[in-house]
């Protein structure tokens, strides 16, 4: 079974907009930056033979704020630019009760056994409770960037760092993955 490390997309991969201590994701191409370092700690995890997944709650998409077309092309200059294996969207509201929106882990356990991933020896790297929360679930390590939002933390992340290059240290040097021994990936 295949390793996993899953992203949050925005503050994680991409700069969020933070308006009063609150991250907003970017609604428009001109917005949608990449974090410096991303490009390289990406790859540093793919080349350590993990399977790259970005799981993102995306409410803007079923608010009517944010284009299906401009959310694709947001996508396309990701896959274009960083090793990612896949991509999983939750389009829905807190309202709409579904599994997919983290905090629930539906997302990571879709891709789970859609990719025969091992979520015990996986990771969940996020800038939010929600991503905190939707790793516990699945039953991943989780990493929680700290940006210092006005939001609090639900469950507590196994580790707390301040980028992702941090997270990709901790990944790296983790005994799961020392003990697994690197190399290359298994599709």
């Amino acid at each position: 079974m295949r390793r996993a490390v899953f992203l949050d997309r925005d503050g994680v991969l991409t700069r969020s907009m933070v308006r009063e201590g609150r991250p907003y994701a970017p609604t428009s191409l001109e917005e949608f930056e990449l974090l410096p370092g991303v490009t390289e700690e990406v790859g540093r995890l793919q080349k350590a033979g993990f399977w790259l997944v970005v799981v993102t709650n995306q409410p803007d998409l079923s608010a009517g704020r944010l284009a299906r077309d401009v959310l694709d092309k947001m996508h396309e200059r990701l896959r274009s630019e960083l090793p990612i294996d896949d991509i999983k969207v939750c389009p829905h509201q807190d309202g709409h009760g579904c599994s997919c929106r983290k905090p629930r882990p539906g997302m990571l356990l879709e891709a789970a056994r859609e990719r025969s991933i091992d979520l015990s020896r996986s990771f969940m790297v996020g800038d939010r409770w929600r991503d905190v929360s939707a790793g516990k679930a699945a039953g991943c390590k989780t990493i929680f960037i700290d940006y210092g939002y006005k939001e609090t933390l639900v469950e507590r992340p196994d580790f707390v760092v301040e980028s992702l290059t941090e997270a990709s240290e901790i990944i790296l040097r983790h005994p799961s993955v020392i003990q697994a021994g690197g190399g290359g990936r298994s599709l």
